[in-house]
Order: C-alpha cells, then sequence, then structure tokens
C-alpha cells in the first residue's frame, strides 16, 4: 500500500516538475553573469556557518568528559579550516 502510493506521488511530481509536454527538460538554466542577490545569499549563509560553529563546538564539549572538553573545542574549531 505505501509502496503504491509513494509511486504514484513520485510518478506524479515528476509528471509537473521535471518534463515538459514536450518532453524537454523542465527548465533551461543560464548563467548571465554573477547575480549580487546570490552573491549575497552566499555571504550571508557563510558568515551564519562561522558564527555556529562556536556554539557547535560548546555543545559538543559539553557531551564529553572535562578533560576531554578542550580537545573536542578544537576539533570543530579545526574542522572551518
Amino acid at each position: 500500500m505505501a509502496v503504491t502510493f509513494f509511486a504514484t506521488a513520485l510518478a506524479k511530481l515528476r509528471a509537473l516538475v521535471i518534463a515538459r509536454p514536450d518532453g524537454g527538460p523542465a527548465r533551461e538554466w543560464r548563467m548571465d553573469g554573477l547575480n549580487s542577490g546570490d552573491t549575497a545569499w552566499i555571504l550571508v549563509s557563510a558568515a551564519l556557518v562561522l558564527l555556529m560553529t562556536p556554539g557547535l563546538a560548546f555543545f559538543y564539549s559539553g557531551l564529553v568528559r572535562t578533560k576531554s572538553a578542550a580537545a573536542t573545542i578544537m576539533q570543530s574549531f579545526i574542522m572551518i579550516g
């Protein structure tokens, strides 16, 4: 029952998104140059990941023994770079 549901849903999704009526691709992507909005979004995303790293390091250090906390924090910071 579940397999039939997922197969039907996948077929409908493919018909709506992937294929056009003439059998061609749904979209044709062209890059005419750098888009300032896309570039800004990538920079903001990278900054958010860099801000998230210390919090994740302290979270991980709370999950280990006290004597291993500094090593765990350093592992998180080394993975940045």
